[in-house]
Parts: structure tokens; C-alpha cells; sequence
């Protein structure tokens, strides 16, 4: 069984989550850098796993995620995620 990679993720009430870490995308211009990662949780019939994207960068040597609120942006992301799952 493959091992998971783990990382931790702290809010912004500085709470702490333990993730495992899918993948990461990267922007076909090479401009925005994408999280996709676990919680565990499961749903549907099919017990499928949920699964979080979260864009990220890096601020002052530290990593910061944030959500993906436009939809031209989740559109792209969604095309690199369906080439990962075409693969």
C-alpha cells in the first residue's frame, strides 16, 4: 500500500488540519500554483473520496493557500485536473 504524504495546514484562527497532500498544478502560464489535497471524507454511493483545491504562493518564506473564486480561473483548473485524470 502506497504510503500518503501528510501536510499540515493551519487557519486563520491558527487551528491546525493534517491533509493528505493529492497532487499539485501549476497554471498552464506558469503564473498560478494550485493545492489539491484530503481530508478523508467520503460521499456517495460509491464512498468517493472529496477532494480540495486550494490556490497557493508563497508570502515571506511562508506557504498560503486561499480559495479559487473566479470562474474563469476554476475552469482552467478544472482542464489540468481532467488531463491528470486522462493520463
Amino acid at each position: 500500500m502506497e504510503e500518503k504524504e501528510m501536510i499540515t495546514i493551519k487557519n486563520l484562527d491558527n487551528s491546525t488540519i493534517d491533509v493528505e497532500l493529492v497532487t499539485y498544478l501549476v497554471s498552464e502560464d506558469g503564473q498560478n500554483k494550485y493545492l489539491v489535497y484530503s481530508k478523508g471524507e467520503k460521499t456517495g454511493v460509491n464512498d468517493d473520496e472529496i477532494i480540495y483545491v486550494s490556490k497557493f504562493k508563497i508570502d515571506n518564506g511562508l506557504y498560503k493557500i486561499s480559495a479559487i473564486v473566479d470562474d474563469n480561473e476554476w475552469l482552467n483548473v478544472q482542464q489540468l485536473l481532467k488531463r491528470i485524470a486522462n493520463a
